[in-house]
């Protein structure tokens, strides 16, 4: 049985929200004004509410005549977790052991596109890189929060192309956050995934394919850190509120760990998947084809 799939994406020159099925999509938006974008909808717990009238309602709108927009508006925090997968650590050959605590760093809204939307190679530089990697949408707000509850504070899974402008994680001695944070270097979606309980996510295959080529396959029972543990230290110095993004590691594969290195170029094309979430496609084009944005409605075909 296919899992309920919400998503946001534009259409008419208005965005909205609703329940993908393969026939379309249903505009819950339009059904549930009390509830401006998702980010509200998960705050009053109510994403099993919309996917039960997602299934009851023929669709609005064909996929062909929407553009996907990243599922929740404007988070008020996207925590990205770095070396997270035990090949990945390897890949540093620097001769250390797994850490003793996560890496992490924050990404901006801007820096990320939607599902089909083209990811952009900057003026700046030709070293932009792709991480597939699973993502937990926060639904229940909470600081300090014991391991054994923290899988209670998920309201949603998705996925991430976490594009990353290598040359500039390297500007600085200690922090990777130029290279993170490149506009339209990311990509977040197509939608989101009510989260149900731990079996869902407890072993994941994720895949990142450039092009058809398979890079990256890992599974996430092989976290060095798992769901539970990033949520509890998380909340340990910040308080997570719902809609928080936290994006949870890339495997081994990335194309910088090519010798020689493997970046991505314009006509590329990335796919990110995941057993019982989706696959979210991404294009490359240069910066200087993409400072005017699509019109709505039409879909990359980078």
């Amino acid at each position: 049985m296919t899992p309920a799939r919400l998503a946001t994406f534009t259409v008419n020159n208005a965005t909205k929200y609703g329940a993908v099925t393969e026939r379309g999509i249903v505009d819950l938006s339009l059904r549930f004004s009390q509830y401006p974008t998702l980010r509200e909808a998960i705050a009053d717990n109510a994403l099993a509410k919309l996917a039960d009238a997602g299934a009851k309602h023929a669709p609005d709108f064909a996929l062909d005549t929407i553009s996907w927009q990243p599922p929740i508006p404007a988070p008020e925090k996207i925590i990205c977790i770095g070396v997270n997968y035990p090949d990945r650590n390897a890949e540093y050959k620097d001769g250390q052991d797994a850490p003793k605590y996560p890496s992490m760093f924050m990404r901006t809204p801007r820096s990320f596109v939607g599902h089909e939307a083209p990811v952009v190679r900057p003026r700046i530089s030709q070293q932009l890189d792709y991480e597939g990697e699973v993502v937990l949408v926060i639904g229940k707000a909470g600081r300090h929060i014991p391991e054994a509850t923290a899988l209670d504070h998920i309201a949603a899974v998705t996925l991430c192309n976490e594009g990353t402008i290598r040359d500039w994680v390297r500007h600085a001695k200690f922090n990777v956050t130029q290279g993170k944070n490149f506009d339209s270097t990311g990509s977040l979606g197509p939608w989101i995934v009510p989260y149900s309980d731990e079996t869902q996510i407890a072993d994941i295959r994720l895949t990142t394919r450039v092009n058809g080529e398979l890079r990256q396959d890992d599974r996430t029972s092989r976290l060095i850190f798992g769901f539970r543990y990033l949520l509890s230290y998380i909340s340990t110095f910040t308080t997570l509120v719902p809609g928080d993004i936290i994006v949870t590691g890339t495997p081994t594969g990335a194309g910088a760990r090519f010798d020689p290195p493997r970046f991505l170029k314009p006509g590329d094309v990335i796919e990110v998947e995941a057993e019982g979430i989706g696959l979210l496609r991404n294009g490359v084009v240069d910066e200087n084809l993409a400072l005017s944005p699509l019109p709505t409605g039409e879909r990359s075909t980078a």
